[in-house]
């Protein structure tokens, strides 16, 4: 068992076809017995995922900001909340709490994410795995800026830690399957 952190758009106006990967991500998680770790507010890939989970009998967690709590776009879904004095604490929070990580197609808030957990990896704050989830192509400029960066030398040949692009929803669940966590492991909280 292992609490996935997911990170994902909270926006509604995104296509459908992100939102149902992410009701399919949230009912995988909580089917292969995982815990569901997210930023837990309304909207989006946020609403969806948690879904998912929750439908599908999972422990579901949220993770939320303080501001998200007194604007009413906390979600009821998770069985557990979390709330936090900004962002900068609600990552911090999200990172001890997950086993893994995962970046599901998402905007600002999302890309933050993926670059405080890729660079806390790189600093040697954490060995959890980050799984970029790339459906269509959609973080490819992405991973092309990331070798043009690397090309001029301002990212290490040898990195010591680097995101894992899965090209769906279903290859992700196989990485996580594979991952090693502590027998017994009890849900996420704090």
């Amino acid at each position: 068992m292992a609490n996935v952190c997911i990170f994902c758009s909270s926006s509604d106006h995104v296509a459908d076809k992100y939102k149902e990967m992410g009701y399919r991500l949230g009912q995988m998680i909580a089917q292969a017995g995982h815990n569901l770790v997210y930023g837990g507010a309304v909207g989006g890939l946020m609403t969806t995922v948690a879904e998912g989970a929750h439908d599908a009998g999972g422990n579901v967690t949220g993770v939320v900001t303080d501001h998200i709590a007194r604007h009413d776009r906390q979600s009821d879904v998770p069985d557990s909340i979390v709330t936090t004095a900004n962002l900068a604490e609600r990552k911090q929070v999200m990172t001890e709490l997950a086993d893994c990580f995962v970046a599901m197609p998402g905007g600002c808030g999302t890309l933050d994410e993926v670059f405080t957990i890729t660079a806390a990896g790189i600093m040697g704050e954490h060995r959890k795995p980050l799984y970029l989830v790339n459906p269509d192509g959609f973080y490819d400029w992405l991973l092309q800026e990331l070798a043009h960066m690397k090309s001029l030398r301002f990212i290490p040949a040898e990195e010591s830690y680097r995101p894992h692009v899965v090209g769906s929803v279903e290859e992700c669940m196989e990485a996580i399957a594979a991952l090693k966590t502590p027998k017994g492991k009890k849900a996420a909280t704090r």
